[in-house]
């Protein structure tokens, strides 16, 4: 199989024959499909002939399900019923995979699926299936994978047309339009054109599919685990990929932090390279927190943004982007590049996510929409609305000086830089003025109807119906997500307590702590780790990356605290519920769903590709190098040697796809551990040392102040910090 980095979605693109095989195909049998990856088209055309009814999704807990309850498509949850009938009836399924945030996938819900003659057609000759992607990305990541090999790219909604008993996908794409739009034909075109083809050419869909299923499981079968010791120049080789991904400049532009964590993790290394990653590293420092990326009113970061200069969001925020940038800003100024931008990102986000993102329980919700109204009779939500400012507004809003002060430091002008508004945009670093922190104050308040300081807490709107309905003092906000999703939760865990440890703020800590504590007490149903909490209903099996991310939380918190040992004592539990069912004992690495919860797929992945989340993989051979240092047990350093060993054809021909494995292999290359006193613990932690793990020890000699061991083997003990401190950065080399 061959890769190539996609920018826009760090997704896998299949460029095989297959792939050739489906486009000739798809021009003689179907009419060809377009695809659109969150660009900013004008969609023409009515919604067309509306129903406002209710289906079985108004049932769902998904707020995305929810979204599509008043379609009159007749959509059914992924189940059992809902395939077995396909079969029975003999229809194709239409599979459609979203989630809440997805700003075309609620253009679409508002279009296509709101159109009663579409409806009306589906219903009568396929089985329609709306699955919720945050839910149960597992599913996702299947079709996403035969999306990309039959059309060589892949996005959401995933819209996908299964064959009913072996539900194998023949055709697919993204957003399909009402009316024909942009060369693309109507979605009821292309309806009529599935279901005539699936009845009258059985030869061809049996050959396609065979195709498909062959290239399936060929996309899950590496070669056979590396037997030889792992090769000495994979590091360097990923680490300079990384480098290289980050250095291009290309709209959209991603956070992509698995980059740039590995490239940051590159700085202490001679080896020579035609980047200069410390320069690459803190750059996108800046991108993220002076970029319109962040919300320099709110606190807390977009998703990505449309343009190369990190202008222009696509507004949507959710929770893993938050965590992981939190982490990483929080690394950069470990590492000494003490940025004042990045603490103030990291200040803003942490309010963010205390006001608007975290539940009365202690856990965090998931996401924020891009889209929100600009007032209670609007039928439609609008992009952007609740984040951007038109000129007028801001000269209303501020004095002279204070807007005199907004234009030299922001990209503010009278003509805007979004559709006629403004995105507020740092143009430098550095402390702002107090002038300009009361400015952005009073823009706080026009928002969200008070200042910052007297708002603790900001009660969501968890659906169109409440945002429209609410007694705002400001602005109608987007709609949020209110879903627990343990992996996400979990970043953000991490990201926290990575700011702690350098910032030392008792709130982050507080926040952090909480929600691990809700997964523990909350998140466990007959002794098996859940993914999803809905309003106090745990559901849905945990997947490897609940698991490998909320193991490695526990850890980031006990690196804060190594004399708190119930974090690591949770941790080593989880470890070995995970190993019991999702560890691949034949192939290493760790499948995507338990043994016991994957019968309907079509095959079992083993995720090794960073997307928007780190692959569960390369955080569990992380972990699995951590607890060995921690525990002293070299069985899990034997693990994490299986692991990587598993993926080394993946290490060779594509680095670009996995920098998540490269900084598991950094662990398991440079593994530390230091032991030392309490009282030199606080020097430490908020060091950056990306390879080493903390332990207290009562046991050390007298008149030293601890003790570096590498691996297997120890340094001398130190007789002085400055020495400990040499030793632990000679350790990491």
């Amino acid at each position: 199989m061959n890769f190539a980095f996609l920018s826009a979605s760090y997704v896998r693109q299949d460029s095989s024959e297959l792939s050739t095989r489906f486009l000739t195909f798809n021009s003689e049998a179907l009419p060809t499909v377009g695809f659109v990856q969150h660009d900013r088209l004008t969609l023409g055309g009515a919604i067309g002939n509306h129903l406002t009814m209710t289906n079985r999704l108004a049932q769902a807990q998904s707020l995305y399900l929810r979204k599509h309850a008043e379609n009159p498509v007749d959509w059914w949850f992924w189940c059992n019923e809902a395939l077995e009938k396909a079969q029975a009836e003999d229809k194709p399924i239409f599979l459609s995979i979203g989630y809440s945030s997805c700003h075309w996938c609620t253009v679409m819900e508002g279009e296509a699926f709101s159109d009663k003659a579409i409806a009306e057609y589906m219903n009568s000759n396929f089985v329609p299936i709306k699955v919720d992607r945050e839910e149960r990305p597992d599913i996702d990541s299947i079709y996403m994978q035969t999306l990309q090999m039959m059309t060589g790219q892949g996005g959401w909604p995933l819209n996908v047309f299964l064959s009913p008993g072996d539900l194998i996908p023949f055709y697919g794409g993204t957003y399909f339009p009402v009316e024909p739009l942009y060369g693309r034909p109507s979605f009821l075109e292309v309806l009529r054109a599935v279901r005539r083809f699936y009845d009258t050419e059985k030869d061809k869909l049996q050959d396609f599919k065979n195709q498909v299923q062959e290239r399936l499981q060929q996309s899950t079968q590496l070669p056979v685990a590396y037997q030889d010791p792992l090769p000495e120049d994979l590091l360097q080789g990923g680490m300079e990929t990384s480098a290289g991904i980050l250095s291009s400049s290309q709209a959209p532009s991603f956070p992509m932090i698995p980059y740039a964590e590995l490239a940051l993790r590159s700085i202490r290394f001679d080896f020579e390279s035609k980047y200069n990653a410390q320069q690459l590293c803190t750059q996108r420092g800046n991108d993220l927190a002076l970029g319109g990326i962040y919300d320099h009113v709110g606190g807390g970061f977009h998703r990505y943004t449309v343009d190369a200069t990190w202008t222009v969001p696509h507004f949507e925020k959710m929770l893993y982007d938050n965590g992981q940038i939190v982490e990483y800003l929080a690394n950069l100024w470990s590492a000494g590049f003490q940025e004042p931008a990045f603490e103030k990102a990291i200040a803003g986000t942490v309010e963010w996510l205390q006001r608007e993102m975290t539940a009365p329980e202690g856990y965090f919700y998931a996401a924020q929409d891009a889209d929100s109204f600009t007032n209670p009779a609007e039928s439609e939500p609008e992009e952007g609305a609740f984040y951007v400012w038109r000129y007028s507004q801001l000269e209303n809003l501020l004095s002279a000086d204070e807007l005199a002060q907004l234009q030299a430091q922001f990209t503010v002008t009278p003509e805007g830089n979004f559709e006629g508004s403004n995105v507020l945009q740092r143009r430098e670093q550095g402390q702002l003025s107090d002038t300009l922190e009361a400015a952005l104050k009073k823009l706080f308040a026009a928002r969200y109807g008070d200042k910052p300081e007297a708002i603790d807490t900001f009660s969501p709107a968890r659906n169109n119906q409440e945002a429209k309905t609410g007694n705002w003092k400001g602005r109608i906000p987007p709609v949020t997500d209110t879903k627990m999703i343990a992996a996400w939760n979990s970043l953000m865990i991490s990201g926290l307590g990575r700011a702690y440890a350098v910032f030392g703020h008792a709130s982050y800590w507080e926040l952090a702590t909480r929600a691990a504590n809700f997964i523990l007490e909350r998140q466990w149903v007959n002794g098996r780790f859940h993914r999803l909490n809905y309003a106090g209903e745990t559901t849905v099996l945990a997947q490897s990356e609940d698991y490998a991310l909320f193991i490695k939380a526990l850890l980031d918190l006990h690196a804060c605290h190594p004399e708190q040992t119930n974090w690591l004592e949770k941790a080593t539990q989880i470890q070995e519920e995970f190993d019991e069912y999702l560890w691949s004992v034949e192939l290493g690495g760790y499948y995507n769903t338990a043994s016991d919860a994957s019968q309907e797929l079509l095959v079992r992945e083993r995720s090794y590709i960073d997307n928007a989340l780190p692959a569960a993989n390369g955080v569990a051979c992380a972990n699995l190098t951590r607890l060995y240092l921690l525990n002293q047990n070299p069985e899990y350093l034997k693990q994490a040697e299986r692991g990587l060993k598993a993926f080394v054809s993946v290490f060779r021909k594509a680095p670009q796809a996995c920098p998540g494995l490269f900084t598991a292999l950094d662990w398991y290359r440079h593994p530390s551990s230091v032991r030392t006193t309490p009282s030199q613990l606080s020097a430490l932690i908020p060091k950056y040392h990306p390879s080493c793990t903390y332990q207290i020890s009562t046991e050390l000699p007298s008149e030293t102040v601890g003790l570096v061991c590498q691996g297997l083997s120890c340094l001398e003990t130190a007789q002085s910090q400055q020495q400990l401190l040499e030793q632990i950065q000679q350790s990491q080399k």
